[in-house]
């Protein structure tokens, strides 16, 4: 964790590539321990800065803007994801017929939802209309693809592919969580019923 007054490698000489990457990671790790103990809102390049002890100049030129900050937090809480579905053990990663690999796929993607919605929900508003031509979104359609074609499922594939992912989307997600009042079980059943009735169809 960085604490207020930690100097970046980069601020007092220019960085090699893997100082670069150093410090973006632990920009990202004070970012994501803001939004869980302040939440989304407080998530601000000048908080961000004081949070690092960073000058507010090194958050910009790390992320661009607010929202190229929420799209580089989002990448970074989805890797562990990305490394359970891609290396991890069945039904999420290798080894497990591809409908229960999309189920467990979207199981795994509702408890990070669970846990992180506030963070999924702004980086996907912050998106507007790069969120679907983005790397973790581009990431998570190729993924679902893949395993749409393995099952053999009728169809238009990469139309199916964005139609499930929608569902899954941090704001839908957490209206049907905290309006409609659906637990993340009934919504987890919802999906695999979905997902089982569009490979089977």
């Amino acid at each position: 964790m960085l604490g207020v007054g930690t100097p970046l490698l980069g601020d007092t000489e220019p960085a090699e590539r893997a100082d670069a990457a150093r410090n973006r990671q632990l920009l990202l790790d004070a970012a994501q321990q803001l939004v869980r103990e302040q939440g989304v809102d407080s998530l601000t390049m000048d908080a961000l800065a004081k949070r690092a002890g960073v000058g507010k100049g090194t958050v910009f030129r790390r992320f661009g803007s607010r929202s190229g900050l929420l799209m580089a937090l989002l990448d970074h809480a989805d890797r562990k994801f990305q490394e359970a579905f891609i290396f991890g053990p069945p039904p999420l990663g290798p080894g497990a017929p591809p409908a229960d690999r999309i189920v467990a796929f979207g199981r795994a993607r509702l408890l990070d939802i669970d846990v992180e919605g506030e963070l999924y929900r702004a980086a996907e508003e912050g998106a507007a209309g790069d969120r679907y031509s983005g790397a973790p979104y581009g990431l998570l359609k190729r993924h679902v693809t893949m395993l749409l074609r393995e099952a053999q499922t009728p169809g238009e594939i990469s139309l199916l592919a964005d139609s499930l992912l929608a569902t899954l989307s941090a704001g839908l997600v957490m209206h049907q969580m905290h309006v409609q009042g659906y637990s993340r079980d009934q919504i987890g059943d919802n999906w695999e019923a979905l997902v089982r009735h569009v490979v089977s169809r």
